[in-house]
């Protein structure tokens, strides 16, 4: 039987905050302490979460984020889902929740936003926990593509005008799982209940743009690099031992950001979260200031 939680609101409460651009994003609060934002991977959403939200609540008030266009936040075709976009979209969303002295942990590109934005404002973030930081691409989904051979099948025809729409419109719960498999160490540890979700949120009317919008961007997320020597607070930088990212582009980036420790969780994948979340817990653990 999967462990599917009872409550995928943790025992806290679902918020829609509108921005200052009137989109709107949706967010999970709960627990209790001091804020820490939770930022997830490209193409998922809060429920990724399932196992570390609890984790988390423990000692902080937790705010997981559906990212712009993501899971159930709005979508605006009109929009250009690149790194500064979504940067700009949660510091507005930090500021208008009121919060300080923050805990950034973020997953994927929600890694790479955890730095960017500690780099932005400074003097709201205590710490960042950044998980498989995604700031190497050369090519249109570079990381994904190294997943596995369907990932980079799905994600060439995605690159191409013609077939990225078509492809986009075919997708279905078996080509993602596919796609998403290329993350993990074992494909059981993605559970059927998280994949319908995804599914589902998949067949929201624009969520076709914004997975080959934000995919298009891919030049941004490299660039987003050239902002982390600003960030003056504490940082760990977390990897899984098979992560897509290679040892020389991790080290890069522990190179370009001041302060930082690194640390490497053996067996696990991209997908942390789901692919080895006690390993993560005791890491993060150690890490995390009180």
């Amino acid at each position: 039987m999967e462990n599917i939680p009872k409550d995928l609101k943790f025992n806290g409460e679902e918020l829609f905050i509108e921005l200052s651009d009137g989109e709107v994003l949706r967010v999970i609060k709960t627990g209790h302490g001091a804020p820490l934002v939770l930022m997830h991977t490209i193409r998922t959403q809060i429920e990724f979460f399932s196992e570390m939200i609890p984790f988390y609540a423990k000692n902080y008030t937790v705010y997981a984020v559906d990212l712009p266009g993501h899971g159930q936040s709005s979508i605006n075709k009109k929009i250009n889902y690149d790194e500064p976009y979504l940067r700009k979209s949660m510091i507005d969303l930090i500021n208008k929740l009121g919060l300080e002295k923050i805990t950034l942990v973020g997953e994927s590109i929600g890694a790479t936003l955890s730095l960017t934005i500690a780099a932005t404002i400074p003097n709201k973030i205590k710490q960042v926990i950044a998980v498989n930081t995604y700031d190497y691409e050369t090519r249109y989904a570079d990381g994904i593509r190294r997943g596995n051979f369907i990932a980079n099948f799905m994600m060439w025809n995605y690159s191409i005008p013609i077939n990225g729409a078509i492809f986009a419109a075919l997708e279905n719960r078996f080509f993602l799982s596919l796609v998403m498999n290329g993350g993990v160490t074992n494909i059981k540890k993605i559970p059927t209940w998280l994949m319908k979700i995804f599914d589902q949120t998949g067949h929201r009317p624009g969520y076709g743009y914004l997975g080959r919008n934000i995919l298009k961007n891919w030049r941004s997320w490299a660039k987003a690099t050239s902002n982390y020597q600003q960030i003056s607070s504490p940082v760990t930088l977390v990897y899984g031992e098979n992560d897509w990212s290679t040892k020389e582009e991790r080290l890069r980036t522990l190179n370009k950001v001041p302060n930082a420790k690194f640390e490497t969780i053996a067996n696990s994948g991209h997908f942390l979260s789901v692919d080895n979340p006690n390993a993560l817990k005791q890491v993060v653990t150690k890490h995390l200031i009180a």
